[in-house]
């Protein structure tokens, strides 16, 4: 049981409170009251930091108003020290300490009058309320979004194949047409020419698919109309084919076909005044001449995507979503009737 001089002290931010322990209620600075049996009893509490046992309903109040940060007691003599001057000192005390710090209460009090030699050094002891933890504290680090080159740069590269192209024009009309008409898109496969092993250069390629290109390019000799056309995802791109292509054209004659620095009206008027064997281009800018009436797709012998090129960020062109819409659109501008009479194939460089 501890001595009628023992002093248990409350902090709350900004204020202070001592409770005597000599009966049953104790007295605080701000008209408050704490109310137990034994001090024991309160020690015994403060250990457990159980708070509601001791907190009566107005001090209970204020601890969950302004958060009670610390409790402790205080070992004090004289016992002739009024409750009124210890609230005094108490208080001076709280206010040089900061008040509303959550940190550990410092040993440091106010001054007290001159004690005598007999007298002994106030003792202190002060137990803090832990802080509560909030659960799941640590942030989870979101999980990175797999893009489409991240997936690519780990594949290795495949030859597209006729299967290749059906399948993404079933992928792409499936939600617009109907069972029926998907059928119809379907293509045999003596529309596609032999399939780049990735092994060919463009001439190369060219030369195995058609061998008879000099007779087909001799023979030709209408305008507004090309024998060939490459269709690829950039200008950048189509001048890089043009260059590639340089043992297989010979002496025909090559129109770059993209919208690069090239008004359609310009391109228009360079079919109508001469005949053009090759085209390569942007299926964009291809189907804007189709639409205009400036290119004839019926003279047309062979078109050939550049199937397997990979950009910067390793796409290729039917995975970048705008050219494959163009793509498509094209082919429904009369391609895919051409090729169902066999007067057109298909080749996948």
């Amino acid at each position: 049981m501890a001595s009628s001089d023992t002093l248990l002290v409350v902090k709350f931010p900004g204020h202070f409170a001592y409770f005597e322990s000599d009966g049953s209620t104790a007295v605080s600075g701000f008209g408050l009251e704490l109310s137990f049996h034994t001090f024991d009893s309160v020690l015994h509490t403060l250990k457990t930091g159980d708070l509601a046992e001791i907190l009566t309903p107005p001090l209970a109040s204020l601890h969950r108003r302004k958060g009670l940060t610390e409790l402790g007691c205080r070992m004090w003599r004289p016992k002739s020290q009024e409750p009124s001057a210890l609230s005094r000192q108490v208080e001076a005390a709280s206010d040089g300490e900061g008040g509303g710090d959550t940190e550990v209460m410092q040993q440091e009090t106010a001054p007290v009058p001159a004690l005598s030699k007999k007298t002994k050094q106030p003792k202190e002891c002060f137990l803090v309320q832990p802080k509560e933890t909030k659960e799941g504290g640590t942030k989870t680090k979101k999980r990175r979004k797999k893009k489409i080159t991240d997936i690519l740069a780990k594949s290795e590269p495949k030859p597209g194949t006729p299967e290749d192209l059906q399948q993404l024009m079933k992928d792409y009309y499936s939600s617009r047409r109907s069972v029926i008409e998907l059928e119809e898109l379907n293509l045999p496969d003596s529309c596609f020419l032999k399939v780049n092993d990735l092994t060919h250069s463009l001439s190369s390629y060219l030369k195995e698919v058609c061998p008879k290109w000099v007779k087909l390019r001799k023979n030709h000799n209408e305008k507004k109309s090309v024998l060939m056309l490459i269709i690829c995802s950039s200008a950048i791109r189509a001048l890089e084919l043009i260059r590639s292509m340089t043992a297989f054209k010979g002496d025909s004659k090559v129109m770059k076909l993209f919208a690069k620095h090239i008004k359609v009206q310009e391109q228009i008027k360079l079919l109508e005044k001469r005949v053009v064997h090759l085209g390569v281009g942007t299926p964009g800018r291809i189907k804007e001449l189709v639409k205009q009436g400036g290119l004839n797709l019926n003279p047309l012998k062979f078109l050939v995507f550049d199937w397997n090129w990979r950009d910067q960020k390793l796409r290729r062109m039917m995975d970048i979503p705008e050219i494959r819409k163009e793509v498509f659109e094209l082919l429904e501008m009369g391609v895919l009737s051409l090729c169902k009479s066999e007067s057109l194939k298909l080749g996948l460089f």
